[in-house]
């Protein structure tokens, strides 16, 4: 069976590249997404599949099969505030952009919902088709999980997939110890107003900020091993708007990432060490605002190795490897946290010489990746008992 469910994907290829593009033309945020949620909503109506929505209206969820178990299959659906330089024919206009594939991953959902409505009496158990939000916001999974997603019925293990963009199509990477924690932070510096020409009169949030920047900097290069896998980066830095007017406050945003919780502990404690008495010295005032805190993505060994065994059963042609390892993050985490989950990485990596990462403005997926991301989900499924 599961050979067939790859065959009947590839069939599904021109429908599937038609629904990816329309998706993609109209990248929405966060937890608003009307004209994504719509786009949906009238796909699972046009199969026969009966769905509910949370999160006010921006979040889908479809259900099939039946029995005591139950499997959740998600899919993100969110873009990022970002203009689209791809030059694709079906480039976003909006300001917007589907710069991380989420675009593609819910095609994918809906094309292994088609599939599975077909194959809906060789179900073992319930699927739950979830159409999420707020994915790059780390806003998403929560927000759904205390709608309740995982109760009524109760959700006994999750799976998720995601596009890559440097791997070579047909290619499949899976792990454990998947993805990092985020630990997302707001730090504000209030000083005091002058005259550029008068320093002297003020206090300069500027140079506060660009102290704790640098000291954030060495306290990953001096107070963490290498081999902990650290990243601490700030990604936004904004202040004033006079070139001769030393401003009242400085805002930095950053992120700190890591395998390990205690070493995530042990930073946040230094992190805010550094941004108090760094301040303090400059006789500035400051404060840390928590913007997201998701965990490490850890992945069940023995569903992983369950879901592989029937991959190789569906396309003998894939190449599946082990070890998946990245810095990157995904609130799936959170899914994770709380039952047995797995969570591929699936190659769509463009025949082109210039190759770009995820979150870039050029970046491009290979749709030849629809087919067998649909097929991953409805294989999956198809396979949970």
């Amino acid at each position: 069976m599961y050979s067939s469910i790859y065959t009947e994907s590839k069939e599904m290829y021109d429908e599937l590249k038609e629904w990816r593009r329309e998706l993609h033309k109209t990248p929405e945020l966060g937890l608003e997404l009307p004209q994504t949620v719509s786009f949906v909503k009238n796909k699972l109506t046009e199969l026969g599949i009966p769905f509910e929505t949370k999160v006010n209206g921006n979040c889908i969820v479809g259900y099939l099969g039946s029995g005591e178990r139950c499997l959740l299959l998600r899919a993100d659906m969110d873009g990022l505030p970002m203009f689209e330089e791809s030059q694709l024919s079906y480039a976003s206009q909006n300001g917007n952009m589907h710069a991380c594939g989420h675009d593609i991953h819910t095609t994918a959902l809906l094309g292994a919902a088609k599939l599975l409505k077909k194959h809906e009496q060789d179900l073992k158990g319930k699927i739950k088709l979830l159409f999420q939000p707020g994915e790059e916001t780390f806003e998403g999974a929560r927000a759904v999980i205390k709608e309740g997603i995982l109760e009524n019925p109760k959700v006994d293990a999750a799976f998720a997939v995601h596009v890559a963009s440097t791997l070579p199509v047909k290619t499949i990477a899976y792990g454990t110890l998947t993805a990092t924690s985020v630990f997302g932070f707001k730090i504000t510096i209030t000083g005091k107003g002058t005259h550029g020409a008068m320093p002297q009169n003020g206090i300069d949030p500027i140079n506060v900020g660009v102290t704790i920047y640098q000291a954030l900097q060495e306290l990953i290069a001096r107070e963490c091993a290498p081999s902990k896998e650290v990243s601490l980066t700030i990604g936004q830095f904004n202040s004033g708007t006079m070139n001769n007017v030393i401003p009242e406050t400085a805002v930095l945003q950053g992120t700190l990432r890591t395998f390990d919780s205690e070493t995530k502990q042990y930073l946040i404690t230094r992190i805010k060490e550094i941004v108090k008495n760094i301040s303090k010295a400059f006789r500035a005032e400051s404060k840390i605002e928590v913007l997201t805190d998701i965990p490490v993505l850890c992945c069940d060994e023995k569903r992983n190795e369950e879901i592989v065994k029937a991959l190789n059963l569906m396309n003998a042609e894939l190449k599946i490897i082990s070890g998946l390892h990245t810095t990157g993050s995904d609130d799936f985490a959170v899914y994770a946290n709380e039952v047995p989950a797995s969570y591929f990485m699936i190659g769509a990596k463009e025949n082109s010489n210039t190759i770009y990462a995820h979150h870039n403005p050029k970046v491009c997926f290979n749709e030849q990746v629809l087919p067998i991301a649909a097929a991953v989900y409805a294989c999956t499924a198809l396979d949970w008992k």
